[in-house]
């Protein structure tokens, strides 16, 4: 592997290549890569609009920040580490617990969650820091695969009886909740080329239609209201809500930015080995770029900001590098994050068909720990990979919640924390057989 180059300037500067594998440094002319970056919106646009609505925030805000957040990304790591700043789903229970979300429409102790996300990108920003003047070997240590994986399957079996909820209020809702399921597998496994990476998005539009003509046609269950799309303007103002700091829902969410670190660090490698370069010098600007545009955006109103794996499997199959790809997608979020029009129409998604998607989205998170596992070889027949795994899903997925003093560490953060410690206190204990 080679690293990644150094360019002359704090920004490095594109070339322009007609065809084959386009690096980083590269770039198409500039009317394909304008295509190939809306491809890019496209790509993130289904997880980045669900991840907020599941919390009760205005996906339009979420929508602007993932811009903003891409663009801060991409000055921080010196446009040498193409990808895309989206919202986090590692978030969302946590979020739902500080706020006392009750589930549907607007969180109305939005303020509270704010503050907490603001916290997590400042420790994730200083970690940052950290691993610029000390290096990243520190982190690959204290986070082995055996640990990054069971933290990911808590944030997925954490979240599994939200899922379950919003396709549980009747009948009709577990049939179109179950239909969005399918149609989302559909696509996956079934779409042609590159319509397969976008199963978030047909999937979803496919059930929405199929509510639209069982509700709205046939008078099946509530009809979708599209009075408020009619009346929002087609340009305006997004809706930012300021943060509020409350220590107790601050000490409840900082922790995730321990798994924020966790999934930067393997999206950076996946990057990497797709590109044949060692971006491991990158991971401190990396974490800081996040953990900025993620404080950023919890200052609005936006929601904590993760790079994505969608749009990396985008890169994958086109072949296409470039980070003035993602320059072209954040300006295109921007101008989305501007128009109330399209918030509304966002709004209009049937509950049952957020609940299937979040069905799909959150069992996907839980099952990404077993690629980890897989690929980087976990030996299960170890008896302290065994228990630290074990220990860690019984705790994320029943919620174990700790009491210190005047606030509580939920679910995630127990399992997150509790997994680091008992993972080394084992390996300090373990005897080899002779």
């Amino acid at each position: 592997m080679t690293t990644a180059p150094d360019s002359k300037g704090i920004l490095t500067t594109w070339t322009e290549k007609t065809g084959g594998v386009i690096a980083p440094e590269e770039r198409l002319p500039w009317p394909q890569t304008i295509v190939a970056g809306l491809q890019h919106v496209v790509a993130m646009f289904g997880a980045t609009a669900l991840a907020p609505i599941l919390m009760g925030f205005d996906p339009n805000v979420s929508i602007l920040f993932s811009g903003i957040g891409t663009l801060i990304f991409f000055v921080i790591t010196g446009g040498r580490l193409p990808s895309y700043l989206g919202s986090s789903f590692s978030f969302i229970a946590v979020v739902i617990a500080a706020s006392a979300y009750a589930g549907s429409g607007p969180n109305g102790n939005i303020g509270v969650a704010l503050g907490g996300i603001i916290a997590a990108g400042a420790l994730y920003a200083v970690i940052g820091l950290v691993v610029m003047f000390a290096g990243h070997a520190w982190i690959e240590k204290l986070m082995p695969p055996v640990v990054t994986g069971a933290i990911v399957a808590v944030i997925g079996l954490n979240l599994a009886p939200i899922a379950v909820k919003g396709v549980s209020g009747s009948g009709f809702a577990s049939f179109i909740g179950l239909l969005t399921v399918v149609a989302v597998g559909i696509v996956a496994v079934a779409a042609p080329g590159s319509l397969r990476r976008l199963p978030i998005l047909i999937g979803g539009l496919i059930a929405y239609l199929a509510y639209l003509l069982l509700a709205n046609g046939m008078g099946m269950d509530k009809p979708v209201d599209f009075s408020g799309v009619a009346n929002a303007a087609w340009f305006g103002m997004p809706n930012f809500t300021s943060p509020v700091f409350q220590p107790a829902a601050m000490a409840l969410i900082a922790p995730v930015a321990i798994i924020l670190v966790a999934e930067n660090l393997g999206h950076v490698k996946a990057i990497g080995v797709m590109t044949g370069r060692n971006l491991d010098p990158l991971l401190g600007r990396a974490f800081l770029g996040d953990g900025i545009a993620t404080m950023l955006s919890g200052a609005g109103g936006g929601t904590g900001m993760t790079t994505y794996a969608e749009n990396m499997g985008v890169m994958a199959v086109t072949k296409n590098f470039s980070t003035a790809l993602f320059v072209v997608a954040a300006l295109f979020a921007l101008v989305l994050g501007f128009s109330p029009k399209f918030g509304a129409l966002i709004g209009t998604i049937p509950g049952p068909v957020l609940g299937g998607l979040s069905l799909v989205v959150f069992g996907l998170i839980a099952a990404t720990a077993g690629r980890i596992w897989v690929e980087n070889r976990v030996d299960f027949s170890s008896a302290r990979n065994l228990v630290t795994v074990g220990v860690t899903l019984t705790v994320g997925a029943g919620d174990l919640a700790l009491k210190f003093g005047g606030f509580t560490l939920g679910g995630i953060g127990t399992a997150t924390f509790g997994c680091i410690i008992l993972y080394h206190l084992l390996a300090g204990l373990e005897r080899t057989e002779a």
